[in-house]
């Protein structure tokens, strides 16, 4: 038998239709790993639920916010930097790891869950942010991340923040690392889009170099909906996320799901 470091993303545990997918994802074998690359849902509640549940059936969880776990409204009690707190606590009691614990090592390799945001970088040539926000807008292109999560803190300075002490700790590992991040760490993923200006809000060109400076084997990440392994760099960075209805149910997934990042016969 094999024990398997499984990778998902972009639950989305809100929508009804989702919910059987969810119930699949049952290990082989209970030392098995899972991966969930953030989109799990937007209430606290739910998302401690779902990965409680997995936290039953996997011998170890590893967690990573998505923009939609972030959302608030201006009546929730935790907004901003404050809800993400909220959720890092609350998933600590049930032994999910997070961005801010100690990377676990499956194999040899360590499992590096990362927190890194978007800051409106992955745009046109010669534009300033205003100036790109501003041309999706009059296209009609506007993520709900701008009403959910902007009203409530500073989206770029909280991502340089993350940047800043994601690199202190990336620094300290040494051998191979397997990074996992909601957003993709390189822009070319965004391109296959079809609409492009979603790209602002899908990551940031200052993890471009990430996956080579730290001696990964390989990069999970979510957000897009469009699942694919893509090799950039000699690296393979692979999108596994579920997504909406509306999505999974139009096209045949070439990739397994979950996937089976890692494997190590016991």
């Amino acid at each position: 038998m094999t024990t398997t470091l499984w990778a998902v993303s972009d639950l989305h545990a809100a929508v009804k239709a989702n919910h059987a997918h969810i119930a699949t994802l049952t290990p082989p074998n209970p030392n098995d790993w899972l991966i969930v690359a953030g989109d799990v849902a937007e209430r606290t509640d739910v998302v401690v639920r779902v990965l409680g549940e997995f936290t039953q059936r996997y011998a170890k969880v590893i967690w990573v916010p998505g923009n939609h776990e972030l959302f608030c409204r201006a009546t929730d009690r935790a907004r901003g930097r404050h809800k993400y707190d909220e959720l890092v606590l609350a998933l600590r009691r049930i032994g999910v790891v997070t961005p801010e614990d100690e990377y676990p090592v499956f194999d040899g390799v360590t499992i590096v869950p990362l927190f890194t945001l978007y800051d409106y970088s992955f745009r046109g040539p010669g534009m300033t942010v205003e100036e790109a926000v501003k041309a999706a807008e009059e296209k009609h292109i506007m993520m709900t991340d701008e009403l959910a999560i902007a009203p409530f803190v500073d989206v770029r300075a909280w991502c340089w923040d993350r940047l800043t002490y994601s690199t202190k700790r990336l620094s300290r590992i040494e051998g191979e690392t397997i990074l996992i991040n909601h957003w993709p760490l390189v822009q070319e993923p965004t391109m296959r889009m079809r609409w492009s200006e979603i790209a602002l809000w899908c990551g940031t060109r200052h993890t471009r170099g990430w996956a080579q400076r730290y001696n990964a084997k390989a990069v999970v990440y979510g957000h897009l909906h469009i699942p694919d392994v893509t090799t950039y760099d000699g690296i393979e960075h692979i999108e596994v996320s579920l997504g909406y209805p509306k999505e999974w149910s139009k096209y045949e997934r070439e990739e397994p799901w979950p996937y089976p990042v890692l494997e190590v016969e016991d």
